[in-house]
């Protein structure tokens, strides 16, 4: 996952630039004089660590306020003088000026983005929900400016290369789909339904975070969690302990509705207190419970929408997409749900015949599944995913699999680094050189979840490559496995691998970023198209030459096997109407909520969804979606509303493509060269449509998905 949420806090910043309405007195503002009093702030100039690395030994959390409010003063007054520049508008003194504009408030907003995202804590939540409306205010000072957009309007393309040209038009739509062209009433209204809805999804991610940290289940007797190995049973004493009860076991919930452990405990009133501790965390009528302000935020959205001139929310939000429409995207689901459904049902019959054969007298339950499921992949598959999770190390996966095909595939050296600062004692870090030996990048890692860490796993910018201003990338990769007890090895599951894989692909889009202008660099894509680099990396994971390379036994030090691999890749289909059902029910779910047009279809929460769920077939009980509404942290804290079908649409892209790469020759270095040409270097600098069909040489074709998926032959 690319962490929009990062850019929905810096929102102006991501365009680098803000600006107040225009008044008399505004003209005589001058920038602000640094108080003395902040010269020992980290945020007040640049790092002086390479490429500009944030220096985490220096910065506390009583560094951010200050640079906040000093930071958006600057802003303000830079941006002043591009709105009043008495001089014709022009591309340098307009467009350029506002790329290079907010340099203080941009270097302190996106640490504490991440911060707040990866290590966070009751100060910084509390400047959280303070400063959320207020950034969402500074952001609507430039995008609701009168003057400055008709300055952007006026702006000649004539003259400009291609990313000029590209850049002036980004900034036309980002300020018409902002409601630059709204009545100064209307303006008002926008500006105050933008501000209740930052400060909501703050209060929504704070609510979810202390949701998931309390909902974890404590067990007294280690019978209770019969199936898990050893080491996982000394990692939850250890958790509990951590927790303040000595003597007891705690599985904490990860962010998806099924729990990875289910698969293997073995008591059944274990799994179901496991599985109803993660589907309940959320809706306990206490003060996590995120229903009512998930309500609001449905209202707020579609009272945006409708004050913008658009039906929904959804219509409103997906202008800028690849998509366009909710009814392209919804198209595209349809066209997914009918086949999974079909095989999911399928596959819980195949459950059901197990459980009876066995005598279990019960009718399988969502707690139940994934248990049952790895028995039957044994059966059917000979596969045991506790006889591969031996040969997946962390350390190992990502030195000798997700690095060594980045070398293989685009020529690129790792070289681990001890002498930067990091925020966590957990982060590992890495330089990143090109194929003829260029230092291109900065790389943190973040592997193993905790209490103060959001649930999910993602990719974030802390500097973005740009040849206007000089930086290249730095950038990070959070996980949420499970930290090992004391000298255990860390081993995670298949799925974690492909996680570690994917993960990695934003990140490399990030890295190959070729941009002059920060606005289009690297990520800094549509939805539906950033999810494309990061899933087409998924397939690396199971090459043969790739595996055989990373997937290596952490005892024995011997290659996996090639009768497991074999396994592997017949498995590979296994589940999968399971899998995808989940994801295109919760991206329906996001959808319905995004496309009401009238407040009276927004009923509680609970009954939307289940409505929701009965209108397009998912009635499946033992499937639920991947996120139930309560905790739906895409859509409700995260840059996802309205467009979780984006993994849906970015795996078609992904799969087409795939199957081009490996028509043309697999693991090369001239494939490698040229998605990195047309896809991975180009930001959104070009036309990504256009982008597509210049590496594939065709339009996205979804039956590639559909093959991968088992649903077709």
């Amino acid at each position: 996952m690319k962490n929009i949420s990062s850019v929905l806090l810096i929102s102006a910043l991501a365009l680098n630039q803000s600006c107040t309405t225009m008044k008399k007195t505004d003209t005589q503002q001058e920038t602000p004089v640094t108080d003395p009093s902040l010269s020992s702030n980290p945020f007040m100039k640049k790092s002086k660590l390479q490429y500009e690395a944030p220096e985490f030994d220096k910065i506390k959390n009583e560094h951010f306020k200050p640079a906040f409010d000093f930071g958006l003063k600057q802003h303000d007054a830079e941006i002043l003088k591009i709105a009043n520049n008495p001089e014709a508008p022009t591309f340098e003194n307009t467009i350029v000026a506002l790329e290079k504009s907010g340099e203080v408030l941009k270097r302190a907003t996106i640490v504490f983005s991440n911060l707040t995202s990866a290590n966070t804590n009751p100060t910084l939540q509390a400047l959280d929900e303070e400063f959320a409306p207020i950034f969402a205010a500074h952001s609507d000072k430039m995008y609701l400016n009168e003057n400055l957009y008709k300055r952007i309007k006026s702006i000649k393309e004539d003259g400009l290369d291609s990313e000029g040209k590209r850049l002036v038009q980004f900034y036309k739509q980002n300020f018409e789909i902002a409601g630059a062209n709204l009545s100064a009433a209307d303006k008002e209204k926008l500006k105050q339904i933008n501000q209740e809805l930052a400060s909501l999804s703050t209060q929504y991610a704070n609510k979810l975070l202390e949701a998931r940290k309390q909902g974890g289940v404590f067990f007294s007797d280690a019978k209770e969690l019969d199936g898990l190995s050893a080491d996982e049973i000394e990692a939850a004493a250890t958790d509990a302990k951590t927790a303040g009860q000595p003597g007891k076991y705690l599985l904490a919930l990860q962010n998806t509705t099924q729990q990875p452990l289910l698969q293997n405990l073995k008591n059944r009133t274990t799994r179901e207190k496991l599985f109803k501790a993660s589907w309940l965390r959320a809706e306990k009528g206490d003060g996590n419970d995120t229903r009512e302000t998930i309500e609001k935020l449905a209202k707020l959205r579609l009272k945006k929408a409708q004050t913008l001139g658009k039906k929904s929310f959804a219509e409103w939000k997906l202008q800028d997409q690849m998509a366009k429409t909710p009814e392209a995207a919804t198209n595209l689901m349809n066209q997914i749900a009918t086949p999974a459904v079909e095989t999911a049902r399928r596959e819980a019959k195949d459950i059901q015949d197990l459980i009876d054969q066995q005598k279990g007298g019960f009718k399988v339950e969502p707690w139940d599944w994934n248990f049952y499921a790895e028995q039957v992949r044994k059966a059917k598959y000979d596969l045991d995913e506790n006889q591969i999770k031996p040969y997946f190390e962390v350390t190992t996966v990502l030195e000798k699999g997700v690095f060594y095909a980045a070398e293989k595939f685009y020529g690129l050296t790792f070289k681990k680094r001890t002498d930067l600062p990091v925020y966590h004692p957990d982060v590992v870090t890495y330089e990143v050189f090109d194929h003829d030996g260029k230092s291109i990048a900065i790389y943190y890692l973040d592997f193993y979840t905790r209490d103060s860490k959001n649930g999910g796993a993602w990719m974030s910018n802390f500097v973005e490559q740009s040849y206007l201003l000089g930086t290249k990338p730095v950038i990070v990769n959070c996980y949420n496995y499970q930290k090992p007890a004391p000298g255990k090895p860390s081993l995670i599951s298949y799925d974690d691998v492909s996680t570690m894989f994917h993960e990695f692909g934003h990140s490399i889009h990030g890295m190959f970023a070729s941009q002059k202008y920060p606005s289009l660099s690297g990520t800094s894509v549509p939805r539906d198209f950033v999810e494309f680099p990061s899933q087409i990396n998924e397939h690396w994971a199971l090459d043969p030459v790739v595996l055989k390379n990373y997937a290596i036994h952490y005892e024995t030090k011997q290659p996996i096997p090639q009768t497991l691999v074999e396994k592997i890749k017949k498995a590979a289909t296994f589940n999968q109407g399971y899998m995808t059902t989940e994801l295109v029910s919760a991206a329906a779910l996001d959808m319905d909520w995004h496309t009401v047009t009238t407040e009276s279809q927004l009923i509680p929460v609970l009954d939307f969804e289940k409505q929701s769920l009965a209108s397009h077939g998912f009635t499946l009980a033992t499937v639920p979606p991947r996120y139930h509404t309560p905790y739906f942290a895409h859509i409700w804290g995260g840059g996802y509303s309205a467009g979780y079908y984006a993994y849906l649409w970015s795996e078609t892209l992904d799969n087409d493509a795939w199957e081009w790469i490996k028509s043309n020759g697999g693991l090369t270095r001239e494939n490698g060269d040229r998605f990195r040409k047309y896809i991975l270097s180009v930001g959104n600098s070009v036309d990504l449509n256009q982008a597509f069909r210049d590496f594939t040489g065709h339009d996205p074709d979804i039956k590639p998905l559909l093959r991968n998926r088992g649903f077709i032959k």
